[in-house]
């Protein structure tokens, strides 16, 4: 196997751009019959990913094609909805005859960009409980991902993020910015807040999280920024505390199993049962003897279930708690179950994302977000988080005082650490180096 492309994805501190972050060069360091471009983004309000296909459709299939090469895959499928018909055409234009390239149509249903989703959806392969994609011969990857693949094979770095800011600011927009810059100024270029009391949602409305301090630094991993009001019945579920939930739970959950019937993974014929967690939380049993608490390492934290529920639970909520408990007594997720089939009402069971919008109360902020390439405003600092991706904290390459310039790498790990090359996002001097970040800004 050439490791030209390996080489060139690490030492651009490539690393998954829409969701934890686990660095490229060791995803696709390996053999798999499939290449599967994630490109649903079934959260709403987000616009990313249908943008790059659309704008950087060439980028994107030339990153895809040579991860296709480099894996030795049959082909690369790239995932979308049917509903973004400028991105299929804008990448049916880019696909040439003998291209190992496919292009897979989704119906607009949530979650459909869960990776173990989009795997069946595309080819029928049933990911094993607590299993990756690999274990059937698919990798994964984002569309994002694979510009940042595209521009690594020119010698570029990753310095840029692409990110969708929306909700309640005057122009929603998805902009390609400085990793490094805060999120105050990422709003700042969606025309600032429409409200004066709001929160932000860092990444999707489903499965993103609240940030505390809006003077954090955006990451390789940011995928949207979304501004609500305080007051908005999203905001409000998202900061309820574990302990408010489940004393709720005791006395108005009616055990009806609404969140179990629509839940993806068990649908996918996983051993998951949130109406049954949530009775062994309020109850401490059961009364059944296949039910274990260690299901709730198998929840992948959609929020679906908290949708349907119709006393407004949050049973993602207690299999979150309740992963972390389990965790932190050093007990490991047994089940790896290979289901064979399907449930039999799973088509049935798809949640259309405009229902979900609806539920969310986010009609209001559904409105489109034009993609822009070039910000005019100088980003005069920035702050790099010394740790964007799944392994181990980066180590400084660099001093303070010292001088930088775009794409200059400035952390890494060790040889043979899991992690990923952090580059300058700007021209400048560094400030400040401690436990946690490396703060660079102009002269």
């Amino acid at each position: 196997m050439d490791k030209q492309l390996i080489n060139f994805i690490r030492e651009a501190g490539i690393v998954g751009a829409g969701g934890a972050g686990f660095p490229t060069h060791v995803k696709v360091n390996g053999k798999a019959e499939y290449i599967v471009v994630n490109g649903a983004e079934c959260e709403p309000l987000l616009r990313v990913d249908q943008q790059l296909m659309t704008f950087k459709a060439a980028e994107v299939l030339e990153g895809l094609k040579a991860i296709v090469k480099e894996t030795g895959a049959q082909k690369g499928i790239i995932a979308l909805k049917k509903k973004y018909k400028l991105a299929i055409e804008a990448l049916g234009r880019e696909i040439h005859p003998g291209d190992p390239i496919e292009i897979f149509e989704l119906g607009d249903f949530y979650p459909a960009g869960d990776e173990q989703i989009t795997v069946y959806e595309v080819l029928k392969r049933i990911v094993p409980e607590g299993g990756i994609p690999l274990q059937v011969g698919v990798i994964v990857t984002n569309v994002e991902t694979l510009l940042n693949v595209s521009n690594a094979m020119k010698g570029i770095p990753v310095t840029h993020k692409y990110l969708t800011v929306t909700g309640a600011v005057r122009k929603p927009v998805t902009v390609k910015v400085p990793v490094g810059i805060s999120i105050r100024e990422v709003i700042a270029l969606a025309g600032g807040a429409t409200v004066d009391r709001f929160k932000v949602i860092d990444g999707g409305p489903m499965m993103g999280k609240i940030v505390e301090n809006i003077d954090k630094p955006i990451t390789k991993t940011s995928k949207g920024i979304i501004v609500l009001p305080e007051e908005h019945s999203l905001i409000q579920g998202k900061v309820r505390s574990i302990e408010i939930m489940l004393r709720q739970a005791r006395t108005a959950c009616c055990h009806c199993s609404l969140c179990t019937e629509v839940c993806p993974r068990n649908l996918l014929g996983h051993k998951l049962h949130p109406d049954k967690l949530m009775r062994i939380a309020s109850y401490n049993s059961t009364c059944e003897n296949d039910v274990s608490v260690t299901e709730a390492f198998l929840c992948c934290e959609c929020g679906l279930c908290e949708t349907a529920c119709i006393m407004n639970l949050q049973p993602w909520k207690l299999n979150q708690f309740l992963k972390g408990k389990l965790s932190s007594a050093g007990i490991k997720n047994p089940n790896n179950r290979q289901p064979v089939r399907t449930n039999e009402f799973r088509d049935y069971r798809k949640f259309p994302v405009k229902k979900l919008v609806a539920r969310l109360g986010l009609d209001f902020y559904n409105v489109d977000a034009p993609l822009v390439e070039s910000v005019n405003h100088e980003f005069l600092c920035v702050v790099l988080d010394r740790k964007q991706h799944i392994g181990v904290k980066t180590e400084p390459l660099v001093q303070a005082g010292d001088v930088v310039a775009l794409g200059q790498a400035v952390a890494d790990v060790k040889e043979g650490q899991l992690g990923a090359k952090i580059h300058a996002s700007i021209d400048g001097i560094v400030q400040r180096i401690d436990e946690n970040v490396i703060e660079i800004c102009k002269r």
